[in-house]
């Protein structure tokens, strides 16, 4: 069973692979000038100085979300759960395209063990460290320094899963 399992991923090129995957595919090979970049920059920015003024870079806020003293990190939690699944809808409602004019496909996931793994460990890390990947950059900004060790666990733990992913159970 899992040789052919095996065999039948061999033959499967590097894009259909992925695409059962929740990894992002990006296929365009449109090249822009450096200053093109310089939106991201200021989204990044904006989207720093948000999560600073809903404190979810709070390493207070996320503690009392773990131990159930809170309803703050759920309602914003839930709340990007929500605007996420109505964007989503949106999408393919009215067949929005990027900015650039590409299409956007969803691919069904199908779900697998290693999902209850990961989602267990980055749940434990998140608790033990009291940050998630999207506010370290703005921990780190607002001069929690120490957060560095976490920014280069979460580097490192990338490195890891992708070095050892075809032996991960998927």
């Amino acid at each position: 069973m899992e040789n052919s399992k095996q065999a039948y991923l061999h033959k499967l090129n590097e894009h259909d692979i992925r695409a059962t995957d929740s990894i992002c595919i990006n296929e365009s090979r449109q090249e822009h000038k450096w200053y093109y970049n310089l939106k991201y920059l200021l989204v990044g920015l904006l989207f720093s100085v948000f999560f600073v003024k809903a404190e979810v870079i709070s390493w207070f806020r996320i503690q009392e979300m773990f131990r159930l003293q809170s309803f703050h990190m759920y309602g914003i939690i839930g709340s990007a759960v929500v605007v996420g699944m109505i964007s989503v809808w949106l999408i393919k409602r009215f067949d929005i395209r990027t900015i650039s004019g590409d299409k956007i496909s969803f691919t069904n996931k199908k779900f697998s063990q290693g999902q209850i793994y990961g989602g267990l460990l980055f749940g434990l890390g998140w608790g033990l460290t009291g940050a998630c990947p999207g506010p370290l950059f703005a921990q780190i900004g607002m001069g929690a320094t120490v957060v560095t060790v976490t920014l280069l666990s979460a580097v490192a733990g990338t490195w890891v899963y992708g070095r050892y992913r075809e032996n991960l159970p998927h």
